[in-house]
């Protein structure tokens, strides 16, 4: 009898713990790379949805990269009557609200922003603007 206690007490305390390790809405529930390794890399939007509706093709143009000692970039290229712009811009990258959210600084201000991260795997990033009712899904490029 004691050691069916001491079973259950012990199971008990190992689903608990797999519970919390969730840090976000959409997961992983459990990842043992740390979440900086795990942004680390050079992200393209692969979905976007700003009030329900899909914009996706109003990001496709944006390649965003995040380097897991801080720096980012995020770069785009434009085609506008036919000529193609690229801009360019390099910045740092923060995770706030312990690490439940994930914050940019650019040098160029209209970039900066800070999201809410819905999902972070090696393969996935979806984040939530703050600001706005947005969603983005990254793939790595």
């Amino acid at each position: 009898m004691n050691f069916t206690w001491k079973l259950g007490l012990a199971t008990l305390m190992i689903a608990t713990t797999f519970v919390s390790c969730q840090k976000y809405e959409d997961g992983p529930a459990l990842s043992l790379t740390p979440r900086t390794e795990r942004v680390a890399n050079t992200w393209k939007i692969a979905y976007a949805e700003e009030d329900g509706e899909n914009v996706s093709s109003d990001y496709d143009q944006y390649e965003l990269y995040i380097s897991a000692d801080g720096d980012t970039e995020l770069d785009a290229t434009f085609t506008s009557f036919g000529v193609e712009y690229s801009t360019s811009t390099d910045g740092t990258w923060t995770f706030t609200d312990e690490q439940e959210n994930i914050r940019f600084d650019f040098e160029d201000d209209s970039q900066d922003n800070e999201y809410e991260i819905l999902r972070l795997k090696n393969d996935e990033l979806w984040l939530r603007d703050l600001d706005q009712n947005l969603e983005l899904h990254l793939l790595p490029k």
